[in-house]
């Protein structure tokens, strides 16, 4: 294994991740606690779409930077992949903002920012690192 090339894979991926976390946290808060959100009282709903659109943010620069020396998929058939380990990267945030909105009772603004976009986020994190380097950009180096 080169450690070096996995160090450089793991801070692009980190600085890929840091920048669509802003935008999930920021989409995320904007629907929840917006003066104007339609959603508001839905936190669930929320943080699905607030992810789906981080979920663009992350593809493209994991696709065009963190993983660009690697071999990829087509767009056809990497995106669905893609978006489906972001899918469980989502779940594992949106169960975590589940349980403590719904069952521990924590509802205010900070709890359900902690839960999503801090544990949910950090566990999501972990599982999609893993899951990209395995199903997505193949271990593969180009030319």
């Amino acid at each position: 294994m080169d450690f070096r090339r996995l160090r450089m894979e793991v801070a692009k991926f980190g600085t890929v991740g840091g920048f669509a976390y802003v935008v999930d946290v920021g989409v995320f808060n904007l629907l929840r606690f917006g003066d104007f959100s339609p959603i508001a009282d839905k936190p669930i709903t929320a943080k699905i779409v607030s992810s789906v659109i981080a979920t663009f943010v992350a593809y493209a620069g994991n696709r065009y930077w963190t993983f660009s020396h690697r071999e990829a998929r087509s767009h056809a058939e990497s995106l669905p992949v893609f978006f489906g380990l972001n899918a469980i990267g989502m779940g594992i945030a949106a169960v975590c903002l589940g349980i403590s909105h719904y069952v521990l009772g924590f509802t205010s603004p900070t709890a359900d920012n902690i839960a999503a976009n801090i544990v949910g986020t950090g566990f999501g994190t972990l599982f999609r690192f893993w899951a990209y380097r395995r199903y997505v950009f193949t271990d593969q180096p180009r030319g």
